[in-house]
């Protein structure tokens, strides 16, 4: 197969879609890479990597979309990468479809085949392609979150972990999953007073035991979630509900009952975020001021950290994608229907129940 990899062009996105080293074994495979100059700049691979890889550098991402059978991202595709893509063309990489219609309408149009990272399942349930960027995502979350209640960045002026004599600040993690526990594991390790709310009683049980004393856990109730959005300083967004839009946990009320220069870090932002005030930023211009509230929503957090994010979605995508190469997208998905559910649009049509859902859209299986 003919693969390609773009330079990803999302404003102050640095990863890219296929390391040296995926190329390699691709190409050890048998299948032809192509890679746009420059692509892997951000994380510090320069085409002659690539090159020594066995890839060819071509000049621009046209000239990639038109070369390839195969395109490999890692951001969704922007309007004129949308624009570039053919009826039958495989698209892998994130997609998250559910808040973002325009996007679903222009690869329905395309007629591309669009396999999305965050639906592929494992055998387990889990969402192997999603957790790479959500353990990244999750530990980034304090690191900003303790960053933006600095008061010079407009905060309250709170060191997360406290010092002798002064409490530690108090945080809030909505959702336990893969996220939550990242953002939990770097809060506890700043010292700061941390508790986890979720709705399933289980994964509550699960936690507490492996924090032991570390955190405190609670159920996400409406009225626990509006007194933890009253006490905290900084509140992490991890909700994911998979394929669809995230819940709105966090309304405008409760925002007027919170301490000012408190943070509000939503990780879920890629799925239309879980704060009722949320909207995308991006790293360029991060944060924005809601009743005195500092919102983190950057869409991209990972890009921050390129490099290390690059490398940990690959290890996790690489048997995807050769499984793709070797097999052809149609007989790779009927072979593995873990595969399968990254399946959002295909021959113009909505593949994925949750994002028809979640957009209003039909749904209309493959066999």
């Amino acid at each position: 197969m003919r693969i390609g990899v773009p330079k990803e062009i999302k404003v102050h996105e640095y990863r890219v879609g296929l390391t040296p080293a995926s190329v390699a074994e691709l190409v050890a495979h048998g299948h032809e890479l192509f890679v746009e100059t420059n692509a892997g700049q951000g994380i510090d691979c320069p085409d002659k990597a690539y090159e020594k890889a066995g890839a060819r550098i071509l000049p621009d991402a046209r000239t990639v979309f038109d070369s390839v059978d195969m395109i490999v991202k890692v951001k969704e595709p922007q309007p004129q990468e949308i624009a570039m893509l053919r009826p039958g063309q495989i698209l892998f990489t994130y997609l998250h479809l559910a808040a973002d219609k325009e996007q679903a309408m222009g690869l329905m149009k395309s007629g591309a085949v669009c396999i999305a990272y965050e639906t592929v399942t494992s055998k387990n349930g889990s969402l192997p392609l999603l957790k790479p960027m959500s353990e990244v995502a999750g530990r980034m979350s304090v690191q900003v979150g303790a960053h933006y209640l600095e008061k010079e960045q407009g905060g309250r002026g709170v060191l997360l972990g406290g010092v002798p004599g002064v409490a530690p600040a108090k945080v809030a993690i909505l959702g336990g999953g893969v996220s939550g526990v990242n953002a939990a594991q770097m809060a506890t390790g700043m010292r700061a007073d941390v508790t986890i709310y979720d709705i399933n009683n289980d994964r509550l049980a699960e936690l507490d035991m492996f924090f032991s004393s570390q955190i405190k856990t609670a159920y996400a109730s409406r009225a626990a979630i509006a007194n933890a959005v009253q006490e905290a300083e900084l509140v992490i967004g991890a909700v994911l509900v998979p394929g669809a839009a995230a819940p709105k946990l966090v309304t405008r009320e409760m925002l007027k009952t919170m301490k000012r220069g408190s943070v509000l870090v939503d990780i879920a932002i890629d799925q239309g975020g879980c704060f009722e005030t949320s909207h995308p930023t991006t790293h360029a211009d991060p944060v924005y001021e809601v009743d005195g509230i500092i919102h983190y929503c950057v869409a991209n957090m990972p890009g921050a950290v390129a490099r290390t994010s690059a490398f940990a979605l690959n290890n996790a995508t690489l048997p995807f994608a050769l499984k793709i190469a070797n097999l052809g997208a149609e007989e790779a998905m009927r072979q593995d229907p873990h595969l399968a559910n990254g399946l959002n649009v295909s021959d113009g049509k909505i593949r994925h129940q949750a994002v028809a859902e979640a957009l209003d859209l039909a749904f209309e299986p493959v066999a």
